[in-house]
Formats: C-alpha cells, structure tokens, sequence
C-alpha cells in the first residue's frame, strides 16, 4: 500500500511540473526534481546514482536559464526593448489569474504592449511587435523546457 501512495505522490509531482510549462506560477522544474526526491523518501535513494543527482540538477539549472533567455530573445528579437520584456513578464505572471486560461498569452501579449507605450512612448505597431516576440518567447521557451522535462522524468525511469 505504502508503494502505491509513493508512486501517486511521485507523477502527482510530475504531472504539476508538466503543468507549470504553462502557468508560470508553478515551479515546474523544482516539482520534477521534487518527485525524484519522493521517490528516495518512499523507496530508495540508492536506486539514484549520484550522476543522476548531478544531470537533473544540471537540468533544473538549464531550465531557470532557459525560462528567462527565451522570453529576452523573443522580445528583442521582434524590436521590444526592456520595459517590453518586464511588462511582458508581468503579464505572465498576472494574466492567467486575470483571464484564465487565455491569460496565459494575453498577459505577456498586452503587459509587453502597455509597458513599450508606457515606458518608451513607442507607436502602437512597435508596440504590438514585442507583445508577438513576447509570446512568441513563451511558447518557444514552454516547448522547449517540455522536451527537457521529458528527458529528465525520462532519465529517471530509465535509472530506476
């Protein structure tokens, strides 16, 4: 019985680390690691060899990085400035609680608009191509930490 309470803990963790590729607010890659961590609470930490430790660690660090840099480029890239990547990121944060669901790429869309029209007085037109590169970063950085996500939970089964 104790087993099966580990293992539901175990993809419970995984499963809201999938699910905070899309809502920012979850630390997506700190619950993955979160359920490696259960699974030596429940089972074994000796099933986990220390490269495995240092991989996924390597990888939730990658993910942080990986998180911020895609959202930068995609503002930059599309001739957003840093008031459009700071509005954008407000926007993340705050839109899903404020539009559910759709929050989640209207949020940086219009906080990337509003804070270039703010903050640099820029025409709307710009303005609207950084709130594209805004969420253009989103889903880039989302599919991306997916596929290393994938690979970590997939490391781990593969270990254990």
């Amino acid at each position: 019985m104790l087993e099966i309470v580990g293992w539901v803990f175990v993809l419970v963790f995984f499963a809201i680390g999938f699910i905070g590729l899309v809502y920012p607010v979850i630390p997506a890659s700190l619950f993955i690691f979160g359920g490696f961590i259960i699974y030596g609470l429940f089972f074994s930490f000796a099933d986990l060899p220390w490269w495995f430790w240092l991989i996924e660690i390597l990888f939730v660090l990658l993910l942080f990085g990986a998180d911020f840099l895609a959202n930068a480029v995609g503002v930059k890239k599309f001739g957003g400035s840093k008031a459009g990547l700071v509005g954008s990121t407000v926007g993340l944060i705050f839109g899903p609680f404020i539009i559910p669901f759709a929050g989640i790429l209207i949020g940086p869309f219009l906080g990337a608009i509003i804070a270039e029209i703010l903050v640099n007085r820029s025409s709307i037109k710009k303005s609207i191509r950084s709130g594209i590169g805004s969420v253009v970063g989103f889903i880039t950085s989302a599919l991306t930490k997916g596929i290393i996500q994938a690979v970590m939970v997939g490391i781990f089964f593969w270990v254990i």
